[in-house]
């Protein structure tokens, strides 16, 4: 059986549990499976899916304190930065998975434009490899990151044979009280805002900032199969995302009106 190589990044940082746990179970539990980790040398969530282009990336090889057999390397930049600069300038190989997580906190409905998590797995696409994003919905202890990983763990040979489509990731998210988790949900991306989402305040000197505050508002119907409800009522969210952003159904509209504009002499 061919080696199995897996890229491991994520937007919290190297340091941070999430990747770190994921990285110790794939480690002890792959079989015949080669592990890469390139992640942020700090957190940069949120950061969408920015690239570098106006400062150098620094690079640094790196030890884990809690197994000196695993190492990686972290990079100042954003988690598209980690990916594409592994797998075109680090990695001697181009990995065969790329795994973004597990990312403390959720990444549901509409906030994957803004995960840099989910944005670190659409890179992996463009480079042309599968890709999978994992989040624990809440920051948990030891044995939340630990069900997590496990359920990645087991979940990988089965996405390897099925095969994942082209040009889509699956964005996985996980209830973090997992020992009370109910089974696991196909779902698709619920539609999630934030209401009163800026707080005015004045500094000691008398000027205005805003500081980002708010509540998360779920507007998802109670009869639907969104990833926003599955984990209301605790379950594995599993959301097939795809990143074709082209809407075919209205270019007939768009060629009938553009039909009637002339161009400018």
């Amino acid at each position: 059986m061919k080696e199995l190589h897996i890229l491991v990044t994520n937007d919290d940082g190297i340091h941070a549990e999430g990747i770190q746990y994921l990285s110790q179970v794939l480690q002890k539990e792959g079989h015949n499976l080669k592990l890469s980790i390139v992640a942020p040398d700090r957190e940069r969530s949120a950061i969408g899916h920015a690239i570098t282009m106006h400062q150098p990336l620094r690079v640094e090889k790196i030890s884990f304190m809690h197994n000196r057999e695993l190492s990686g390397w972290s990079v100042n930049g954003t988690p598209s930065d980690c990916v594409k600069l592994a797998v075109e300038a680090i990695l001697e190989s181009k990995p065969d998975l790329v795994i973004s997580g597990i990312n403390r906190g959720s990444n549901l409905g509409t906030d994957v434009l803004y995960s840099g998590t989910v944005s670190a797995a659409v890179e992996g696409l463009i480079i042309g490899i599968p890709s999978v994003a994992v989040s624990l919905t809440d920051r948990g202890e030891e044995k939340n990151y630990l069900y997590a990983a496990r359920f990645i763990s087991n979940l990988i040979p089965e996405l390897l044979e099925s095969g994942i489509e082209p040009h889509t990731l699956i964005n996985i998210n996980i209830p973090v009280n997992t020992d009370q988790i109910k089974g696991v949900r196909i779902t698709s991306l619920g539609n999630r805002r934030y209401r009163n989402i800026f707080d005015r305040r004045i500094d000691p000197r008398g000027s205005i900032y805003y500081w980002m505050a708010g509540e998360v508002v779920d507007d998802d119907p109670e009869d639907d199969h969104s990833d926003t409800k599955a984990i209301r009522e605790n379950y594995i969210s599993v959301t097939p995302v795809c990143f074709r952003l082209t809407d075919f159904e209205a270019m007939p509209k768009l060629h009938k009106m553009l039909t009637n504009v002339q161009l400018p002499s």
